[in-house]
């Protein structure tokens, strides 16, 4: 495919996923029509999606586009202005380029660059939630969040050194560098695609997850024969992570939804870890450290998931905060006196963090040990971390 022909595929797709069909969904469906399509014109296409919502409200504008009401060409070619490239040469309307430009796309591509784009690339409506959580960051991190998200891995320490896992997916031809959030953290340089069919993933070296919750983990005052209860589990990571750092410890894993944790077995036998599943609803107890990895809006990895950004709603916020009270509230109820609460989620937004933390505080007293705010300013997700214990 031509690098034109790419941008009409972009284009087409883009149009579906604003009319409300997952990106992913439309990206796989699209390429099943598209045998022709070429595995570099996959990825080419994906990119072009993906960068596109990421920087959705920014593209929007540099494409003539109202905010908030873009079309698929409108984005791509603010996408194109933004990078750069030859629209002139691209929107030709000969073979499978998209149409040419009218005189109002002339015209809305030749009104001079505004300032501050990056600040465009949060919906409006959460703006000024986002700026007063994130201070003087505020523009730093919002032009970081229009990038694509680094690749992390997590060494299990169980098993292997860093220095150990570095070289052995070396020799595979995956290339990373150790990353000072956490011990146990590795960026992948090079070779992200081969990690799958790796022999150092298949045995349980290493496993895909961000710096920045890996570093939460870290933070965590784990002990020989400690009980730990991670009460929302989801896939195990967490989970994984604790049981890597004290294989000591008797770590259960809990979700309301058991379909989330149906893939925990499989990872804890990779991983070479012993992890007890409680039935949901049923999470025993009580425990020395109960973690609370809740169910949150996602902000601070939405240069992974941009479409999440543009789908979340004040309603939709609204709800996740009263859910994330009462997870807090059973879970504050597993702890033995002397326990630990650990709260935890990848938000940079304070009505999920700080706000929780404070009301928390003001239902039941106990002391803070640790409060934590990580932001891509630190070179990976962002991410917040609660930790509390219960008063004697």
């Amino acid at each position: 495919m031509t690098p034109a022909a790419r941008i009409a595929a972009a284009i087409e797709i883009l149009d579906r996923t604003l009319a409300g069909t997952p990106a992913e969904q439309v990206l796989t469906t699209w390429a099943r029509g598209h045998r022709f399509a070429g595995s570099g014109d996959r990825v080419a296409i994906r990119d072009h999606v993906y960068d596109v919502l990421r920087c959705h409200g920014s593209y929007a504008l540099l494409g003539g586009a109202a905010e908030g009401a873009p079309s698929g060409r409108a984005l791509m070619l603010g996408l194109c202005r933004a990078q750069g490239l030859p629209i002139e040469d691209l929107f030709t309307g000969e073979g499978f380029a998209p149409a040419a430009l009218t005189e109002a796309e002339r015209a809305a591509l030749a009104a001079p660059m505004p300032e501050d784009l990056e600040i465009l690339d949060w919906p409006a409506w959460l703006r000024p939630a986002v700026a007063q959580a994130l201070g003087a960051d505020f523009g730093a991190v919002s032009a970081l969040m229009r990038t694509r998200a680094p690749v992390f891995l997590r060494v299990n320490l169980a098993k292997v050194s860093r220095a150990a896992a570095q070289a052995a997916l070396a020799d595979e031809g995956i290339e990373t560098q150790a990353h000072s959030l956490a011990d146990s953290a590795l960026e992948v340089m090079a070779g992200a695609r081969k990690l799958a069919a790796s022999k150092a993933y298949a045995a349980g070296l290493v496993e895909l997850q961000d710096a920045a919750s890996q570093a939460m983990i870290g933070m965590l005052d784990l002990r020989p024969g400690m009980r730990v209860l991670d009460y929302c589990a989801g896939g195990g990571g967490k989970a994984l992570a604790l049981a890597a750092r004290e294989p000591q410890a008797k770590v259960a894993v809990h979700d309301i939804d058991a379909g989330r944790m149906r893939d925990i077995p499989a990872r804890a036998a990779r991983a070479g870890a012993t992890l007890r599943t409680c039935p949901p609803g049923r999470p025993g107890g009580p425990y020395d450290l109960v973690l609370v990895d809740a169910p949150c809006s996602g902000s601070g990895t939405w240069r992974r998931t941009p479409e999440a950004k543009w789908r979340l709603t004040p309603e939709a916020l609204a709800a996740l905060v009263e859910t994330q009270r009462a997870i807090l509230q059973q879970a504050a109820d597993l702890v033995v006196p002397g326990g630990v609460l650990a709260y935890m989620t990848c938000s940079v937004l304070g009505v999920e963090n700080t706000g929780q933390a404070e009301w928390f505080a003001q239902t039941y007293g106990w002391p803070v040990e640790t409060c934590r705010q990580l932001t891509p300013m630190q070179g990976a997700d962002g991410f917040f971390g609660l930790v509390m214990r219960r008063p004697a």
